[in-house]
């Protein structure tokens, strides 16, 4: 990938001086490889990627956990079926109901209507996860997914009832999610950031893995300590704290590093 960084607010009086790093794949690279580089989409139409402390489920390794289990139970009549986004039935109704979902659970104008219908009719949608009760034939919600066949799964953006009884739901859909890609054989299910404490109910998983920067770590203390420490006046890689984490000096942790510029031609 070729990296861009646009600048964020400096603190010069600290000497930090922070940069958003965007991703652009090059010729013979896929999405996929910007997913395991740590980086998502950035575009609908999967053109720009950015950086960042996302999580990702490695399903080949993946056990269910007792709070799984007992999950998986509470939803064991829910039938799962991936859909093409082409032959989904994007509707007034489900369209509607999907951004009324949306102005309840994450706020008012977060999801505007035109940023929805740019994400169902680019590629970072590429399928819909329709979940229903096999037992009352009830819609129980729906998961916008980017999938990429035997590489990469993205568990995108979620829908489902907010019903007092259903109050276990998003939960059940990410599990159930979880491990119906793991049954079928994907390598991982990317479950977008974690930067806040609500975001920590993504780790109820076995393994579970975040990028951190220079790489994946499976250290959940190390990914509680980057969500409930502010960094202050420094960088990560400068505070004790963090380092304490890390499994080797500095030095060896960038002979390690996956980013890297190369030579200008004539030098």
């Amino acid at each position: 990938m070729k990296l861009l960084c646009s600048e964020a607010n400096p603190d010069h009086a600290h000497y930090v001086y922070p940069y958003v790093v965007w991703g652009f794949l090059e010729p013979g690279e896929t999405p996929a490889d910007a997913f395991d580089a740590g980086f998502l989409p950035s575009s609908p139409n999967l053109d720009r990627f950015y950086l960042a402390r996302q999580l990702r489920v490695p399903l080949a390794q993946w056990q269910a956990t007792s709070e799984n289990r007992r999950i998986l139970r509470k939803t064991s009549s829910w039938r799962l079926e991936v859909i093409p986004r082409a032959h989904f039935n994007y509707s007034p109704a489900c369209r509607r109901g999907w951004l009324d979902f949306a102005e309840a659970r994450f706020g008012v104008g977060v999801m505007p209507e035109d940023r929805l219908d740019r994400m169902m009719s680019h590629p970072v949608v590429s399928h819909i996860l329709q979940v229903t009760d096999a037992v009352t034939g009830e819609a129980l919600g729906n998961v916008l997914m980017y999938l990429q066949p035997n590489r990469v799964a993205f568990y995108y953006f979620a829908f489902y009832s907010l019903a007092p009884e259903l109050k276990f739901a998003g939960m059940g859909l990410m599990t159930r999610a979880v491990e119906h890609f793991a049954q079928a054989g994907w390598p991982a299910l990317h479950l977008g950031t974690c930067y806040s404490e609500a975001a920590l109910y993504k780790t109820q998983f076995e393994p579970v893995e975040f990028f951190n920067g220079f790489r994946w770590s499976r250290n959940l203390e190390e990914l509680k300590h980057l969500v409930r420490r502010a960094a202050g006046s420094k960088h990560r890689l400068e505070t004790a704290e963090f380092l304490a984490f890390q499994p080797t000096l500095l030095a060896e942790l960038a002979a390690q590093s996956r980013f890297r510029t190369e030579p200008q031609v004539g030098e």
